[in-house]
């Protein structure tokens, strides 16, 4: 066994990735303040072709150096918008018919385990704000919650954790044949 080395790995240029298709899925920051946590969510959207990133409310925006360490120049690769709102962000990709989805632990949440995305349907991804995880009034806007299985003392993953785990299962789901 050797490990390969970077020119090896047939990686896209920023110029094909933006040509690339992409999943139908955009991720919704929601009030996420952790700069790395940003980072490590634009550095897996690229890893696995979502097609966009909607950073809300408190959520910081590249460029930023904190943003940057983690992202390793994801921010340029993956496309984004601000909102400065949450709520108006859902709402528009409800209009663009998205189907929304918070992942929050609720009383009537799918184990992520047992769902599957449709391919032929647009999804959102709303992840919340590490303590206080999805405000209850995007959830109220959601079509559906996801949760991820625990089974230890802990209640809750580091959202970079969650979103490298909900998007590599979407992108099992959806990626093309």
């Amino acid at each position: 066994m050797r490990k390969l080395k970077n020119s090896e790995l047939n990686r896209l240029s920023i110029r094909q990735f933006k040509k690339t298709g992409k999943l139908p899925l955009t991720v919704v920051l929601d009030n996420v303040r952790s700069l790395y946590n940003i980072g490590s969510v634009f550095r897996t959207s690229d890893a696995f072709l979502i097609e966009r990133i909607f950073l809300c409310g408190i959520t910081a925006c590249p460029p930023h150096r904190d943003i940057h360490k983690t992202a390793l120049g994801a921010t340029e690769s993956v496309d984004w918008a601000y909102h400065k709102k949450t709520r108006q962000a859902v709402l528009g990709l409800k209009a663009d018919e998205y189907r929304i989805i918070a992942l929050e632990q609720t009383d009537r949440s799918v184990s992520l385990k047992d769902f599957r995305a449709s391919k032929g349907e647009k999804y959102a991804l709303v992840f919340g704000h590490e303590i206080r995880g999805v405000d209850q009034q995007i959830i109220d806007l959601c079509d559906m919650s996801i949760e991820i299985p625990q089974f230890g003392t802990k209640h809750s993953l580091n959202i970079s954790v969650s979103a490298g785990i909900v998007l590599w299962h979407f992108f099992n789901d959806l990626k093309p044949s």
